[in-house]
């Protein structure tokens, strides 16, 4: 099998992020005008249901098939083995978990009248078990997994801009979030027979995977209570247009979250061959590496972020959504910890075989989330949830610190804290400096050009102090680029 560079993986998950960060730009201001606040709550909360059976359906085998198909995808006879054992399991999952949403929809009222959106988005729960995508992030195909990603992304904006057009079409804009996001997956299904066989291979043993799918699952599901269960309590306690307020508000920190992670998120199925082969310096550095790069990006996001909060609100959404400003700048932070959480959990812990200390670590953050829901939702309405949510991940990342004390303290000692932070005091201080350009923010074009011009002159200051105070990560980045295009020249 043809070797994957990390470098074109992390490229590949950061372009693909990137989509994820530019489409919603588009997309989410016509649909706010469009369908407007209740209408989006609906939608919302219907997908927040929606995904934990999903999540139910697709037990722990997200992670854990990335890791074992990875460990074995020399051996394609094996490898065959695993992907069609893996596959029957979540095809049986898929069936029970329709069953009980089924069930779920007839018996409460207030699901079963919007049984038909259910019925629309659920059908992410086949797609997603039909699709595979751990095999391929297993074989690192990240390139295959961001063009068609792409395609189907741009597909749905065409659709949406066709079918979308008054309230009462929410259905399709339902359909049309599901097809963005899963319809891909048919495509995976289509392409499988180039990497695995097909054919039944015989000697199937089901149950070495019920052990560590049944840990993945249980970690899967205290991680999705504490990121969804703010949106299902604040729906039936303060109502839908609270979920509205509270979602546009997550929306963008997902985006964000997403562009934080991209270089992490590439690195498991690496960071498993390195722990099976016990190439345990290389492990380590590129762990080292990528917790330095998750401060780098993440810190001057979060603060350019929250100081733009009204404006990235007015720009995502429109003027209507004002309330979602408070609850942005309060779950901002919580992008911080993310980032680390992402490396010290699923690129440190999982591929030494701790995955029980990530699924303590998110049990503990279900639990703060629960706690501080039930104190502040009442009081506070969405800002109260973005409370939860915020305490939620940092007591994530407290316990996944604790579990490997020693080697988290020797990783974490050798970021480069003092000049990451000189930058962003400069580059904050440079955009407070020019942020009362005189535009017309009432208009989306010109609202658009403000944040483009203070995203520039935040982020040009804070990687131009980091290539004078040669950062080493950013030292490294600097020089492997100049070489490229020396090589280029010549």
């Amino acid at each position: 099998m043809k070797k994957k560079s990390v470098k074109v993986n992390a490229l590949m998950n950061t372009i693909l992020s990137m989509s994820a960060f530019i489409f919603p730009l588009i997309t989410f201001p016509y649909i706010a005008d469009t369908l407007g606040v209740k209408m989006n709550g609906k939608i919302n909360s219907i997908s927040t249901i929606v995904t934990y059976f999903s999540m139910f359906a697709q037990l722990g085998i997200p992670t854990y098939g990335v890791r074992i198909c990875a460990q074995n995808r020399k051996n394609k006879e094996e490898l065959s083995r695993i992907t069609q054992e893996i596959l029957f399991i979540n095809l049986i999952t898929a069936v029970f978990a329709y069953v009980v949403l089924g069930g779920i929809t007839i018996f409460i009222p207030e699901l079963y009248s919007d049984k038909w959106l259910i019925l629309v988005m659920s059908s992410i729960i086949l797609l997603n078990a039909i699709g595979v995508e751990w095999l391929y992030k297993a074989l690192e195909e990240y390139t295959y997994i961001t063009k068609r990603s792409i395609f189907f992304k741009l597909v749905s904006i065409v659709l949406m801009f066709i079918l979308v057009h008054k309230p009462k079409d929410y259905m399709w804009y339902g359909a049309i979030l599901i097809f963005a996001s899963s319809a891909s997956n048919i495509m995976n299904l289509i392409n499988l027979k180039k990497y695995v066989t097909l054919k039944p291979v015989g000697n199937y043993n089901f149950k070495r995977h019920y052990k560590p799918i049944f840990i993945f699952f249980a970690l899967t599901v205290a991680t999705t209570i504490y990121t969804n269960l703010d949106i299902v309590m604040l729906r039936f306690m303060k109502g839908e247009n609270a979920v509205s307020y509270y979602s546009t508000a997550v929306k963008i920190k997902t985006i964000l979250v997403s562009l934080v992670t991209s270089v992490s998120a590439v690195l498991l199925p690496k960071a498993s061959i390195f722990v099976k082969e016990k190439r345990m310096k290389e492990f380590y550095e590129i762990i080292e590496k990528v917790l330095d790069f998750s401060l780098l990006i993440s810190l001057p996001v979060v603060i350019f972020f929250s100081f733009f909060a009204r404006e990235g609100i007015y720009f995502i959404a429109n003027y209507k959504f004002a309330k979602a400003i408070t609850p942005m700048v309060v779950i901002m932070p919580s992008i911080v910890f993310i980032a680390f959480t992402a490396v010290t959990g699923y690129q440190l812990l999982v591929p030494l075989g701790k995955e029980k200390n990530v699924l303590y670590s998110s049990i503990v953050g279900a639990l703060v989330d629960l706690v501080l829901n039930i104190i502040f939702i009442p009081k506070f309405g969405p800002t109260g949830a973005s409370i939860g949510t915020l305490a939620a991940e940092i007591a994530v990342f407290v316990v996944q610190f604790c579990s490997m004390t020693e080697v988290n303290i020797k990783l974490f000692k050798k970021i480069s804290y003092g000049k990451i932070i000189i930058a962003n005091v400069l580059a904050f201080v440079a955009v407070f400096l020019i942020k009362d350009i005189p535009l017309n923010i009432k208009s989306r074009v010109q609202d658009f050009i403000y944040m483009a011009i203070v995203a520039t002159v935040f982020f040009g200051v804070y990687g131009v102090v980091l290539l004078v105070s040669k950062e080493k990560l950013v030292k490294e980045l600097s020089t492997q680029l100049w070489d490229m295009v020396n090589r280029r020249k010549k």
